[in-house]
């Protein structure tokens, strides 16, 4: 018998040879930890956040007895939920393009060379390592009306006079407090799509280019035929992880505005907050319904990301 056959033979009895029950468990060791945590942090917390929109629950946290479907019904029931849904799906639309074209032009500037580029670049990450609390807090106290910063400047340039009594005071309508939401997230939400797309754009081939210049492609069809469809996979990961930080943000809109007057400038997040104080079931059903929407979110961006790897 040659050595290469004995082999083959012991490597046989090996495979058929049951594996011992601590050999089994080993894996169990590393990823243990995880999924000890995951069900903590995760999915225990959603369990009992869809048992409690089932419940009755006095405001002060006595359980009642059991609603059903009741605190649902009272949801869909509320005035102000219409214009809480529409405002929801204008404030992500908005904050996600608004955030996504800026980015688009950054990441192109920052990806060609001119001077101080590094310390640009070290500037757009402070936004996004502030946290969005601080972030928000200061701009609040920049538009008081009173003493901010902002009515000082337009003050000093002469600007502030050309506007009525109450413009000054950008947080004390809806709609003024509303767009100044929207800039706030977009100055937040900036750094890391800039910084995603900067990647997508650096990991794309140097003789890509070299070889439609030979063709005589100008720079916006380049950019149009080239640069783009090969930003996709990066944009799209940009785009929905934005979606989903966006339509989940709490303290930019709580900060500036605590999502009034009344809900006048409330988003599901916030108004599932304000409902916690007197409905405890209904604000956890409320929960349960933005749980479903970044629940389609989360499979869109994992589709997006089986797909990108399909293209790839």
């Amino acid at each position: 018998m040659s050595i290469s056959a004995a082999h083959e033979g012991v490597a046989a009895i090996r495979r058929r040879r049951p594996l011992r029950l601590e050999t089994r468990l080993a894996p169990l060791i590393w990823v243990g930890p995880a999924m000890a945590l995951i069900v903590v942090v995760v999915i225990w917390p959603v369990v009992i956040m869809i048992k409690t929109a089932f419940q009755h629950i006095s405001p002060d946290g006595f359980i009642l007895g059991w609603a059903g479907w009741r605190n649902f019904v009272f949801l869909w029931q509320e005035p102000d939920l219409p214009g809480i849904l529409l405002r929801t799906c204008i404030w992500v639309a908005t904050v996600v393009v608004g955030t996504m074209l800026i980015s688009l032009a950054l990441s192109q500037l920052f990806n060609q060379k001119f001077p101080g580029r590094r310390i640009a670049r070290w500037a757009l990450i402070a936004p996004w390592a502030a946290s969005v609390m601080m972030t928000s807090i200061v701009f609040r106290w920049a538009l008081d009306p009173n003493n901010g910063i902002i009515n000082v400047v337009l003050h000093d340039l002469g600007l502030l006079q050309r506007f009525n009594s109450d413009a000054s005071d950008w947080l004390g309508t809806p709609d003024r407090a509303f767009a100044w939401m929207i800039v706030v997230a977009i100055f937040v939400s900036v750094p890391f799509s800039t910084y995603a797309l900067l990647a997508g754009l650096q990991s794309i081939p140097s003789d890509v280019y070299e070889a439609a210049r030979v063709d005589g492609a100008g720079t916006w069809r380049t950019y149009l035929t080239i640069t783009l469809p090969l930003l996709r996979p990066a944009f799209i990961v940009a785009l929905l992880i934005n979606v989903m930080n966006v339509f989940n943000s709490f303290p930019i809109i709580w900060e500036m505005t605590r999502g009034g007057p009344g809900h006048e400038t409330s988003t599901t997040t916030t108004f599932m907050y304000q409902l916690k104080e007197s409905y405890i079931g209904e604000s956890a059903a409320m929960s349960v319904v933005n749980f479903g929407l970044v629940v389609i979110i989360v499979l869109l961006y994992l589709r997006a990301t089986v797909w990108n790897r399909e293209a790839a």
